[in-house]
């Protein structure tokens, strides 16, 4: 028999206090959650922000190879069967300088896990900001693809800390009813520097084979790190970080200025902070380590595995095909302008999709949006498959771009956002850093891979596999539909605490949404076989 707390509730009712507050927070209505934690979201948003940096380059770089001006300065082999011919970017090439972003994010994930658990989220997030400031200035400055990809790699220590650290904060300074939205708000990110990316790239084509067409994109990248910097001087501590440090006086004084408390009259910061407090001896009884190691030992193992091979799905449903849009449009046949508009129209369509899936999650919670979202995208990379096998290769060409706009559509109404709440909410907190590395590093490893295939698959020179290739990512999708029914649990409405005690007690995944579970139990054994026997 183990306590759920090294705080026995007859001293300082601290379970009293905790219950009180996950009651409230459980609770309470979602325009309540909005009043009272309007500072809070605004600092969510404004970190969320850096994101859109990543967002703008991965698509930038994708992209570029469809943009005349990048091919005229960086090309290496002559692809004959353009329109009109001319240099382009070899496969290799392609492949590298795509994964040299990758390296660079999964060394500087590996890195913020220990920074961010010494130092907080706001100077980590600070201090990768200030520094890609200077780094920009070896892609504006290149002058070969060497200096590109040393570029590409440099800066992708930057954005693998965004990559964690956002979606880690924007889970910490906000309730339960509100963490969803705040998390999936790092998709719309995403999105959004897609969408400005290729709005941009589009406007550039007027630039023919100038320099200026490929160093503009570039330096408006200079646009988002001084306001994002100045946020981070002047934005709160996460609570939950300065409770897991023992520093209660500070989370205390960090929760007001993430709160108006006159918004509603039964807030009680003592009480969330108490709740903190419990929350993070009860994890520190399953597991006294935060090393990532511990990652991997007792409970944490599954917990673990189900963080990673989420965030894996992510990119082994087909999403490569999203950032090589504009590419693959003109394989499928389409002039270099109508590329790139069916690209803007593609992640405006990514945009809608994220904002209605906060409404969505609401309603469905997370799992029923990832499993059904990646059996539709299953479905409609198969169809892409056979649209390429079309004689009439005009209409397959439109029908191929329509399809692609459709996918977008549906992955950024479900795995595309719902991603980043699943992946926030099912780490422990007090391994949520590691356990996001540990997942996003995943995700960059299948990325890399990925990349290789899809720049194989979709150049010329190469593979040529173009529509084809749609009936490869079909079957990657769908061993993920078979993973997802069986593993990913349903976290929706539910505190860290209770997650904790449900993990504990090793409950099925398909059974997490219907398992009830009492947080003030002060036997941790007993509060499983409460779990159990409560089962709605």
């Amino acid at each position: 028999m183990r306590r759920t707390s090294a705080v026995n509730p007859d001293f300082g009712g601290l379970a009293a206090d905790s219950k009180e507050a996950t009651n409230y927070e459980t609770t309470m209505a979602i325009g309540t959650a909005f009043k009272l934690y309007r500072k809070g979201v605004m600092w969510s948003l404004l970190m969320s922000t850096a994101i859109i940096m990543e967002g703008y380059d991965t698509i930038l770089l994708g992209n570029f190879y469809g943009l005349p001006a990048f091919s005229a300065k960086f090309g290496n082999e002559y692809d004959a069967t353009a329109t009109p011919p001319g240099p382009t970017v070899g496969a290799p090439w392609r492949a590298g300088l795509s994964n040299g972003a990758q390296i660079g994010e999964i060394l500087g994930l590996m890195a913020t896990g220990i920074i961010q658990d010494r130092y907080g989220y706001k100077k980590t997030i600070g201090g990768a900001m200030t520094a890609i400031v200077g780094l920009l200035f070896i892609l504006f400055f290149a002058q070969d693809l060497p200096m590109l990809l040393v570029g590409e790699i440099l800066c992708g220590l930057c954005w693998g800390v965004f990559q964690t650290i956002t979606t880690a904060y924007a889970s910490e300074v906000t309730p339960v009813v509100l963490r969803p939205y705040l998390t999936t708000y790092v998709n719309l990110c995403w999105v959004i520097g897609q969408l400005i990316a290729s709005g941009v790239l589009r406007g550039m084509l007027s630039e023919g084979s100038s320099q200026w067409g490929w160093r503009i994109p570039y330096a408006l990248q200079w646009i988002w790190p001084v306001p994002i910097i100045i946020g981070c001087i002047l934005a709160p501590e996460s609570p939950w970080w300065l409770v897991r440090h023992g520093r209660y006086v500070d989370a205390k004084r960090a929760l007001l200025r993430l709160t108006d408390p006159s918004a509603d009259p039964n807030f009680n910061p003592d009480q969330t902070i108490a709740m903190m407090e419990h929350t993070n001896e009860i994890e520190k009884e399953i597991s006294s380590g935060t090393s990532y190691f511990d990652c991997f030992k007792g409970t944490d193992l599954r917990r673990t595995e189900i963080v990673c091979i989420t965030w894996l799905v992510q990119t082994l449903c087909g999403s490569t095909f999203m950032g090589y849009s504009t590419v693959f449009y003109e394989q499928a046949g389409l002039k270099a302008s109508y590329a790139f508009d069916m690209s803007i129209g593609q992640f405006g369509l990514g945009v809608l999709g994220t904002i209605s899936s906060w409404f969505a999650m609401t309603w469905f919670g997370r799992r029923t949006l990832y499993l059904y979202g990646s059996s539709f995208l299953c479905v409609l990379l198969l169809i892409i498959g056979c649209l390429g096998t079309r004689q009439d290769e005009a209409a397959a060409d439109w029908a191929i771009g329509s399809m692609l706009l459709i996918f977008t559509f549906v992955y950024d109404f479900t795995v595309g956002p719902v991603c980043y709440s699943l992946v926030a909410e099912l780490s422990s907190t007090r391994l949520k850093a590691k356990t996001i590395v540990l997942s996003r590093n995943l995700y960059n490893i299948g990325g890399i891979i990925v990349n290789v295939i899809t720049n194989y698959q979709l150049t010329p020179t190469a593979w040529d596999w173009r529509a084809y290739s749609g009936f490869f990512w079909a079957g990657t999708c769908f061993l993920c539909v078979i993973w997802v029914f069986f593993r990913l649990p349903e976290p929706k409405n539910r505190t860290y605490g209770e997650l904790d005690l449900l993990f504990e007690a090793k409950i099925p995944a398909r059974k997490f949404k219907s398992t009830k579970v009492d947080i003030v139990s002060q036997n941790l054994t007993q509060s499983v076989l409460n779990a159990e026997l409560m089962e709605a």
